[in-house]
């Protein structure tokens, strides 16, 4: 039991910065630009970790510990995701209920750490992402819940690529729906454009990268790398219900999974070159609409599974 965690844990932390980079990239080629490599997230991540962290006089033990906290949080929700041909190593009937609260564990001390600083700026930051992630949980949980029906369980990994060929055929328009809620719930879990902007250097429009500013050295690089972990966990699990193509070859299922991931990832970078980020008072219209997409799908899903 402890490899299999081992494995899975080194495969999450060797894969999630490489989508990351696939996304930079794919903005630069589109803005006609050369661009970083594929890897330079692995380079940033090397150089922060070999840097000590500096911290402010004012703050406690709260802002020290979040970045630790976070990335841990972030791990035990890997576990119950399966990877490719790698199965989760922890599933249990209402693991979605422990990956929702481990979510919102780091979101809380995302915030926590953020106002430990005094900082109006960060301060700023923690309350937009309290705020617009009353909409985005509540969004992920009905999705999930609408999985669980088609799945006829509660649990994660039953859910992920269990029936997904019959439900496209019996519930195809549902489907749809909770497809289209989840990619704009990924945005919004992952701060990418149109509801944030990663690479922006504006206090007053940041949401997610504000909270991040007081943050230097391994622990900046901790939670850069909590940050590609949790895009790669929601990209996992909308990957396998938009491809729910497998075969008795697990070399072609791995194949399958990476080019799906892949291409998940060139659609964000896609969609972050074609749209503007929003403004703020428009990003809760965004998330009312991925709300109403998840509820519409629970109702249609309900009456026909």
């Amino acid at each position: 039991m402890i490899t299999t965690i081992l494995i899975h844990w080194l495969l999450t932390l060797l894969f999630a910065p490489f989508f990351i980079g696939v996304i930079t990239k794919v903005k630069a080629v589109i803005a006609g630009k050369i661009g970083p490599s594929l890897f330079q997230s692995y380079y940033d991540l090397a150089r922060l970790s070999q840097k000590r962290s500096v911290y402010s006089s004012g703050v406690t033990w709260v802002f020290r510990l979040a970045p630790m906290i976070v990335l841990a949080a972030v791990l035990m929700v890997s576990l119950m995701i399966p990877i490719g041909i790698f199965k989760a190593p922890v599933q249990f009937a209402g693991d979605i209920l422990v990956l929702v609260y481990l979510f919102a564990l780091v979101r809380f001390f995302m915030i926590a750490g953020s106002l430990d600083t005094g900082f109006s700026m960060e301060g700023m930051g923690a309350s937009r992402e309290a705020f617009f992630s009353c909409l985005t949980e509540v969004t992920l949980f009905m999705n999930l819940l609408a999985l669980g029906l088609l799945a006829h369980s509660i649990s994660l990994s039953e859910m992920i690529g269990a029936n997904y060929p019959v439900s496209w055929n019996l519930v195809g328009p549902s489907m749809l729906l909770i497809v289209a809620s989840l990619f704009i719930v990924l945005l919004a879990e992952n701060c990418r454009i149109p509801i944030d902007d990663p690479d922006t250097h504006l206090e007053l429009t940041m949401i997610h990268e504000v909270m991040l500013l007081e943050h230097s050295g391994v622990d900046l690089a901790f939670m850069m790398y909590a940050s590609a972990i949790k895009f790669l966990i929601f990209s996992s699990i909308l990957v396998p219900i938009i491809i729910p193509v497998k075969s008795l070859d697990p070399f072609i299922n791995l194949a399958i999974y990476l080019g799906g991931m892949t291409g998940l990832a060139v659609l964000v970078g896609c969609v972050e070159t074609s749209m503007a980020r929003l403004r703020l008072d428009r990003v809760r219209h965004l998330l009312l609409i991925s709300f109403a997409l998840a509820f519409f799908g629970l109702i249609v899903t309900w009456w026909r599974a």
